[in-house]
């Protein structure tokens, strides 16, 4: 496919491109072989941290490479080849492996580094386009990426194969989170703010317990539930048994109820004036279910509880409006 020499509208460029890139990507199917295998395997047994390398473009996608390994339980650094060779190569030491890329594999700062990274004893992986280049020849594990063109009008520029070096970077990060067994609460643990942390925060994560967690006896008079309530500033307090079991609850609402009909009522106890079975959840779901399961049933708070119904925490629709999950 070649591009055409008068200019063409805006669309019909980017469909163009699109379509080369595209391809470029779905031409690195056949050309994974066991090299890919080999390179997974000396990733996974790496001691130290992966140390991406590469100038220029091939630089630009290898930084958001180890960003990607970071984030899904593979240590890495990028390290700039130029920077390398005048002090920078103290950021690689005994352990890490070395993670390489140029189209050409013959870029030179890279091949300077690549010399100094092998008398560390260092491995090192490359991804080239170039089987029978000095980088290619030089590596431990190549890595073919091979296109028929770049997305660019002149052929010039980096476009199709800096696409592809990506999507081979983040198939390399995928390969390495599912055979370290990589796990949704591993992902949180590296992901605390932004959004995607908050959609994996658990709900023991975001209760109240201990003192902040409002809670009387059944036997306990309704005029020390109303200050336990109050303490609280939930508009709710659970009631347990003498196990610590959550047997029913009492809001704000239910007291306002009750008043309406019984003068007495602050002699009686939260047992025999409770909503028994309230609605609860484990402390081990995910903050969004909470969510869902409070949207469901049109309430505004949910009891935690371990799978012996003993009472752990509550969590407010409030706390989960902080989270901004809605």
């Amino acid at each position: 496919m070649s591009a055409p020499k008068t200019a063409r509208p805006p669309r019909e460029v980017a469909r163009w491109v699109l379509e080369i890139e595209a391809a470029a990507i779905k031409a690195l199917l056949p050309q994974l072989d066991e090299s890919f295998d080999r390179a997974v395997e000396m990733l996974l047994a790496c001691r130290g941290r992966v140390v991406t390398t590469g100038m220029g473009k091939s630089g630009l996608v290898m930084k958001k490479v180890a960003a990607t390994l970071s984030s899904t339980g593979t240590p890495a650094l990028f390290l700039h080849p130029a920077e390398a060779i005048h002090g920078d190569l103290g950021m690689v030491s005994a352990g890490d492996v070395v993670l390489g890329a140029s189209y050409s594999g013959t870029t030179e700062e890279l091949l300077g580094l690549v010399e100094w990274v092998k008398r560390l004893g260092v491995p090192i992986i490359v991804i080239t386009g170039n089987p029978g280049s000095p980088l290619a020849r030089h590596a431990d594990v190549h890595l073919s990426l091979q296109i028929d063109q770049e997305a660019c009008p002149l052929n010039l520029a980096p476009t199709a194969s800096t696409t592809a070096t990506l999507a081979l970077g983040d198939a390399l990060a995928m390969a390495l989170l599912e055979a370290r067994g990589f796990t949704p609460e591993d992902f949180a643990q590296l992901h605390p703010g932004g959004m995607l942390g908050k959609k994996l925060l658990k709900v023991r994560d975001v209760m109240h317990e201990g003192e902040s967690l409002p809670r009387v006896k059944t036997e306990t008079l309704l005029r020390d539930t109303v200050y336990e309530m109050s303490r609280g500033k939930l508009g709710i307090t659970g009631v347990v048994d003498e196990g610590g079991r959550l047997v029913g609850c009492l809001s704000d609402g239910d007291l306002r109820r009750l008043l309406e009909h019984d003068a007495d009522l602050l002699k009686r106890t939260a047992g025999a004036c409770m909503h028994a079975e309230p609605r609860t959840i484990v402390g081990g779901e995910l903050a969004s279910a909470a969510l869902k399961l409070m949207e469901e049933n049109r309430i505004t708070s949910l009891f935690v509880c371990d799978e012996e119904g003993v009472l752990q925490g509550i969590v407010h629709i409030h706390d989960l409006w902080r989270l901004e999950l809605f």
